[in-house]
């Protein structure tokens, strides 16, 4: 494969070439349009800088108390419910699916700031969720012991082998697992899901560096389409994912742990650039998540949707799409 450094496709070809091709080489994953420039160091050089964000005082991160009981009645209103970080509830045809589930304490070494939205007793038996790559603060692993046995899982090449295991070793017993690779789809009755590029990347203990795929998910109800877009910094993907899939009816968009902008841009976007990522995907509704509930950056875990809020003002856009979520808060549709 011919790309520029700068991750443009070669001459000749359009810009969306990059994105649909290998991007798998002696066993590793990789971002075949931008490869990260971070290195280790750079990291020890962020964790040894002064963070120029005063956290002394605490955070204020909105919640509200919700008991998720409607979660298990098939004849309840089509809604969405922020769980915390970039976990949703969402109840759609009396049907229930979860993306990125964790109800842990933990995402590794940073502790939960908020309580989960709802207990995670009131997750139904029957359904369906979607991961996005294996980082703690996404996959869970006492979380996915914990969870129903009937919940059937769809997640990125690589990551099949490491769910059955946990889920063996916690409940002793298998999970319905599929496997995707970017741009392949699964039918589930009347739900498409697509597996869709991501710009991240995957590490965990025991786990060799971009081992496993990362990526974001396309899930199509046939009555309404969400398009959940994991963890990612902001590329060309999300006008392709808009040229291809709109209309789009629900935006999930990370909007936190994005400081300093000289570590993170590559990984994460900031506000400013989920709100023109928004644009390009030319959905109905933006949902903001990544944010309230893990400390993982040098910014306030309360401070992005005042920078989104900023950010679509100084480019005098309209707020009204957004649909910012208290923890717990359930939004009919």
């Amino acid at each position: 494969m011919t790309e520029s450094t700068s991750g443009a496709p070669a001459p000749g070809l359009p810009a969306s070439a990059p994105l649909h091709a290998p991007h798998q080489e002696q066993g590793r994953f990789f971002n075949p349009w931008r490869r990260p420039s971070m290195r280790r160091l750079d990291l020890l050089r962020w964790k040894f800088a002064r963070n120029p964000y005063d956290k002394r005082s605490p955070a204020r991160v909105p919640a509200v108390a919700n008991d998720g009981a409607y979660l298990s009645d098939a004849g309840a209103a089509d809604s969405l419910t922020w769980v915390g970080h970039s976990t949703f509830a969402v109840q759609d045809g009396g049907e229930v699916f979860l993306t990125d589930p964790h109800w842990g304490p933990r995402a590794l070494l940073p502790r939960r700031h908020q309580p989960p939205g709802v207990p995670l007793a009131a997750v139904p038996g029957q359904g369906f969720a979607v991961l996005s790559h294996n980082h703690y603060d996404h996959l869970d692993a006492w979380t996915v012991g914990q969870l129903p046995p009937g919940l059937d899982w769809y997640v990125p090449l690589g990551l099949g082998r490491a769910l059955r295991r946990r889920r063996r070793r916690a409940a002793g017993e298998l999970p319905a697992v599929t496997e995707l690779d970017w741009w392949q789809l699964v039918r589930r009755g009347r739900w498409t899901l697509t597996c869709l590029p991501a710009q991240h990347w995957s590490n965990r203990f025991g786990s060799p560096r971009n081992s496993t795929l990362w990526c974001s998910w396309l899930l199509d109800s046939g009555r309404r389409r969400y398009y959940f877009a994991g963890d990612s910094g902001y590329f060309a993907g999300f006008s392709e994912v808009g040229r291809r899939f709109a209309p789009i009816d629900v935006a999930f968009l990370p909007i936190g742990a994005y400081e300093p902008r000289w570590f993170m841009a590559y990984p994460h976007m900031n506000p400013a650039e989920a709100w023109r990522a928004f644009g390009d995907l030319g959905a109905r509704w933006l949902v903001p998540m990544h944010w309230g509930t893990f400390d993982l950056t040098d910014e306030p875990i309360d401070l992005p949707p005042q920078d989104l809020a900023a950010a679509i003002a100084a480019a005098g856009g309209d707020p009204a799409p957004v649909r910012l979520l208290a923890i717990g808060e359930r939004w009919l549709l």
